[in-house]
C-alpha cells in the first residue's frame, strides 16, 4: 500500500472524530481491551453490487484495495472498547439483542455512490438510507454494550501492525464512535475501494440504480489498522 494510500485511508476513517494525544491510561495493560466492530453481513445482491464496484476501481487504480479477507464487505452498526475478559459477555449481550430484531427480514435500500475525498484520492462506497429499524438496532446494541465498554483504548486493542501516523487518530475514532457516528449522525454503508478524486467526481454524478438488499447474519470483529474489520471474534 503507497504512503499517499495509507494517509487516506487513514482520513477516511476516522473522519469526524479529533485527533488526541498519544496518552496510556494508567488502568489499561497490554491485551486487557480490545477494540470491536459490531457488523451486519450482507446478501449476495449487496456483495455482487460491491465487487462490481470494486474491480471498476481497481481497474482505474489498482493501487487501490481489494475486497478479501481483511477488507470484507459490511455494514458497521457499533465500534467500541470493549475489556477483553468480558467478550463472552459482550458476545452474549449483542446476540440477545439481535435475537429480538429480524435482521434477515430487513430491506434495505443502497441508493447512491459516495466517496470521501483525499487529497488526489478518494474512498468509495455505496451508501444505504437509514431506516428506523436499523436506529433502534444500533441504540439497543449501545445499551446492551455499555456495561462492557472502557472508555478507551491502546493500539494493543486491535489486531494487525501498528502505525505511529495513525495510531491516534484509530484510537480517537473508536473512542469518540458513541456519539459521532451514532443516531441521527448515522450514515450507513459498505465501502467499494478507491480511486483518483476525477474519476470519482464523475462516477457519482452517473445514474444510480437503487436497489434492495437484506443482511444475511451479523458478527463481531476484532478491528484492524485504517478501522478495518480485520479479524472475525465471534458469529452471532
Amino acid at each position: 500500500m503507497s504512503i499517499s494510500l495509507r494517509a487516506l485511508i487513514v482520513l477516511v476513517s476516522f473522519l469526524g472524530g479529533a485527533l488526541m494525544p498519544n496518552a496510556t491510561p494508567q488502568s489499561i495493560t497490554a491485551g486487557s481491551v480490545t477494540a470491536i466492530d459490531i457488523l451486519l453481513e450482507p446478501d449476495a445482491t449487496m456483495l455482487s453490487h460491491a465487487q462490481e464496484n470494486n474491480a471498476r476501481l481497481l481497474k482505474v487504480f489498482p493501487g487501490g484495495f481489494a475486497l478479501d479477507e481483511q477488507h470484507r464487505p459490511h455494514i458497521t452498526l457499533l465500534q467500541r472498547f470493549v475489556r477483553t475478559d468480558e467478550l463472552e459477555k459482550v458476545y452474549a449481550a449483542a446476540a440477545k439483542v439481535l435475537s429480538t430484531h429480524q435482521i434477515s427480514s430487513m430491506r434495505l435500500e443502497a441508493f447512491k455512490y459516495y466517496y470521501t475525498p483525499g487529497k488526489d484520492v478518494g474512498v468509495a462506497g455505496i451508501v444505504i438510507r437509514p431506516t428506523p429499524e436499523l436506529l433502534q438496532l444500533q441504540q439497543a446494541l449501545i445499551a446492551a454494550v455499555s456495561p462492557f465498554t472502557f472508555e478507551t483504548g491502546t493500539v494493543a486493542a486491535f489486531t494487525g501492525p501498528s502505525d505511529p501516523d495513525s495510531d491516534a487518530a484509530l484510537i480517537s475514532y473508536v473512542t469518540t464512535f458513541v456519539p459521532k457516528q451514532t443516531g441521527k449522525y448515522y450514515s450507513p454503508h459498505v465501502s467499494t475501494g478507491v480511486a483518483k478524486r476525477v474519476y470519482l467526481d464523475k462516477m457519482i454524478t452517473e445514474r444510480f440504480q437503487p436497489f434492495t438488499f437484506s443482511p444475511v447474519s451479523a458478527a463481531v470483529y476484532q478491528i484492524g489498522p485504517f478501522g478495518t474489520a480485520a479479524k472475525k471474534l465471534k458469529q452471532l
